[in-house]
């Protein structure tokens, strides 16, 4: 099955880059590239596409409005929304407004290909960090097994010690913050509080405090 790919992004040079990286792939042609709402739908109607990586922080009109404007107009086109946020709110918003699919902007290349025919076959697709994050969260909510609460007496709040936790699994500022769906900067001020409340200095010493307290990855 060809792939008739509408590429859509904000910016010129990553359209560029995407088109370089996506027309070497066998079964999948870029039909056409635009770089805003408006241009997309009129692209739509003249190319023909079976697929748009619609990027979502595209100029006007909001892109969240072109969503549902493209599945009515053009019901057996399938659409990969392509973002950089990792909030669980705004992911379920683009696939209530009519998306079959999210994938993150960092995402390699690999993972979008995959993305994208998972999308053309009919089927809904989510990338693995998102999924990843997602499932942490769940498990970070699990009511702790019995003792474990007994462990947290450094007096970290609930936010703290999953993040503590995390820097015990070895994950960047970055990693940690799309696990816990909030910025990077927001991590960064956890990390801080925890050292400040444990008088630690590195991460070295925190992993060694995790590690004390039972939070080491088996």
């Amino acid at each position: 099955m060809m792939i008739r790919l509408l590429l859509t992004d904000s910016d010129s040079s990553t359209r560029q880059a995407l088109r370089i990286g996506l027309e070497a792939v066998v079964g999948l042609e870029v039909v056409g590239e635009v770089g805003s709402g408006a241009e997309l739908l009129e692209a739509a109607a003249v190319l023909s596409p079976s697929v748009v990586l619609l990027d979502l922080s595209m100029p006007g009109p909001d892109t969240f409005a072109v969503l549902p404007a493209l599945r009515e107009q053009y019901p057996q086109l399938r659409i990969m929304a392509r973002g950089e946020l990792t909030n669980e709110h705004y992911i379920a918003r683009a696939f209530d407004m009519g998306a079959h699919g999210y994938v993150l902007k960092s995402s390699l290349l690999s993972e979008l290909l995959h993305g994208l025919s998972t999308v053309a076959a009919g089927r809904p697709f989510l990338c693995s960090a998102i999924g990843l994050a997602l499932l942490g969260r769940l498990y970070i909510d699990k009511p702790a097994p019995d003792g474990a609460a007994a462990r947290v007496s450094l007096g970290l709040s609930k936010r703290e010690m999953e993040v503590l936790s995390l820097v015990a699994e070895g994950l960047t500022n970055a990693e940690i913050a799309v696990r816990l769906f909030t910025s990077k900067r927001t991590i960064e001020t956890h990390r801080q509080n925890i050292m400040e409340k444990t008088q630690t200095r590195n991460t070295a010493a925190l992993i060694k405090l995790a590690a004390r307290q039972g939070l080491l990855p088996e």
